[in-house]
């Protein structure tokens, strides 16, 4: 136990470490993405992240205006993905 403990402590201090090296371009300084371009890509995720995979584009945008951007974002998978109740039952 005492092993498989080390070694993921071991795990997660290479990741953190790798993740500290990543960049992000630095594009569209003056006018960063906001709400609205957040729901974009909020609803476009899924075909976003196949592109990903073989090109460098970015799913999220970088730098963006922030919590705008971010509440954009959720709120386009959100909705994208059937939100909290795609799976609920409808009870009688």
């Amino acid at each position: 136990m005492k092993k498989i403990l080390i070694s993921s402590f071991l795990l997660l201090v290479i990741i953190v470490l790798l993740a500290g090296c990543a960049t992000q371009s630095v594009t569209n300084l003056q006018d960063p993405p906001g709400f609205w371009h957040g729901l974009l890509h909020g609803f476009i995720i899924l075909f976003s992240f196949i592109i990903s995979l073989f090109t460098d584009y970015e799913i999220y945008a970088f730098p963006n205006t922030g919590g705008w951007y971010n509440f954009g974002f959720l709120l386009g998978v959100m909705i994208f993905f059937g939100g909290g109740g795609a799976g609920a039952k409808c009870r009688k």
